[in-house]
């Protein structure tokens, strides 16, 4: 039929409010000198102190090779360290530094405000239905 528009994907809408996201979120931590993608290491850190870096790149989407070039940066800024894992002293962990948690901190009111502002339109129970939805799609997908 001409003229019939059909709905955009899930993929697609999801992959609509990724860029966007990160769009914003890029921009709000600009002032603090890093990326969107650094500020995500960190924010995992933040939660799970002390990975691997194959862990740390698993779990803030990025290749083994990126989460090299991004912990080198982030150390050298001295937001993160690395130092050897007891338990197997081949492998090293890397782990926030009071200056990561700091920084974290001081941008934390601008995210909270962003995902707010993503949010806005929803009631309390659209916003949870919301997060529950994307929980299950993740691990659907996992």
């Amino acid at each position: 039929m001409v003229g019939t528009r059909t709905r955009p994907s899930l993929l697609y809408m999801v992959k609509q409010v990724e860029l966007v996201v990160r769009s914003h979120l890029d921009e709000l931590v600009k002032p603090a000198g890093i990326t969107a993608l650094q500020y995500t290491a960190l924010t995992v850190l933040e939660r799970h102190d002390g990975l691997s870096a194959a862990q740390l790149a698993r779990d803030s989407f990025v290749t083994a090779q990126s989460m090299a070039d991004l912990v080198r940066s982030l150390e050298s800024r001295g937001l993160v360290r690395r130092e050897r894992n007891p338990r197997n002293r081949r492998e090293l962990l890397i782990l926030l530094t009071d200056a990561g948690r700091e920084l974290l901190a001081g941008v934390a009111g601008q995210v909270r405000e962003l995902e707010e502002r993503m949010v806005r339109d929803l009631t309390a129970h659209q916003e949870e239905q919301f997060r529950q939805a994307l929980g299950k799609a993740w691990h659907a997908l996992s």
